[in-house]
């Protein structure tokens, strides 16, 4: 059975390849902090059912405590060397998950499936504090296809060679305010990342989620247009790769062979 991947909003997102379940920094909370989500329902329960985890880094919209709760027992979560010294309380209230540190370059096997950890250029210190004692990372899942799922991450030298010949890429796009710092993907660069990795098929993320309170009418474009601006650059820059653009709670099952339709 071919990839199918499922966008519940942000950068969370389902990956089934080979019989198993590959979910990507789970967030499921209506509200963080001064975030609340302003577009798309919450992911319903089967969203949390998964046979393995990714956590891209340790900002609390991509590792969140209450989210990750919800896993099954058991379940193997990937994530960033150190990340259990740098969150408070990680170790202890995710007692009933198996946490594996890993660093890029790392493999590790889950059944059929081999998931490799690939570098990533971003912040990932817990904050509003935190010494920078976990790297930010992104995953190349490999099973009957092969998926990259980029995290949050700016352009980098060396990331096609890192990410190597994907199937899949799933591409931040946006953000959850009005400006992107350094160690971020716009749309536009989303779209230079997309054409030097030059995968099959791509889906954008991490926009038109979540928004911070009280800003609905600052800046509204940065909130609504990345997606659509991602397919316009895409395009251009890369008109090989079929681009999927996913509302909230849909799924795809991208084609193996550039340029086919969707």
């Amino acid at each position: 059975m071919p990839v199918e991947i499922t966008w519940w909003g942000h950068a969370t997102c389902t990956i089934e390849d080979s019989g198993l379940r590959v979910l990507t920094d789970p967030l499921f909370a209506r509200r963080l902090a001064h975030l609340r989500r302003r577009r798309g329902a919450l992911p319903p329960p089967e969203a949390a059912v998964a046979d393995a985890v990714l956590l891209s880094h340790l900002h609390a919209d991509h590792l969140h405590l209450p989210s990750l709760a919800r896993i099954a027992p058991g379940t193997r979560v990937l994530l960033p060397r150190g990340a259990p010294g740098a969150v408070p309380g990680l170790s202890r209230k995710l007692s009933h998950l198996r946490l594996v540190e890993v660093v890029p370059g790392d493999e590790v096997r889950i059944g059929d499936l081999v998931i490799r950890a690939v570098s990533a250029l971003h912040d990932g210190r817990r904050l509003p504090v935190g010494p920078h004692r976990a790297p930010a990372l992104g995953f190349v899942v490999g099973g009957e296809s092969r998926t990259y799922f980029a995290g949050d991450t700016g352009l980098f030298d060396s990331m096609a060679d890192e990410v190597g010949d994907v199937d899949v890429a799933l591409l931040p796009v946006g953000g959850w305010g009005p400006h992107l710092g350094h160690g971020h993907l716009d749309a536009a660069r989303a779209a230079v990342a997309l054409a030097r990795i030059a995968p099959r098929s791509a889906v954008p993320v991490h926009y038109g989620t979540y928004w911070p309170i009280g800003m609905d009418a600052v800046r509204p474009h940065e909130f609504h247009a990345p997606g659509e601006e991602f397919v316009r650059h895409a395009e251009r820059l890369a008109p090989e790769v079929t681009v999927h653009r996913l509302g909230h709670g849909e799924s795809v099952r991208p084609e193996v062979t550039k340029g086919e339709p969707q």
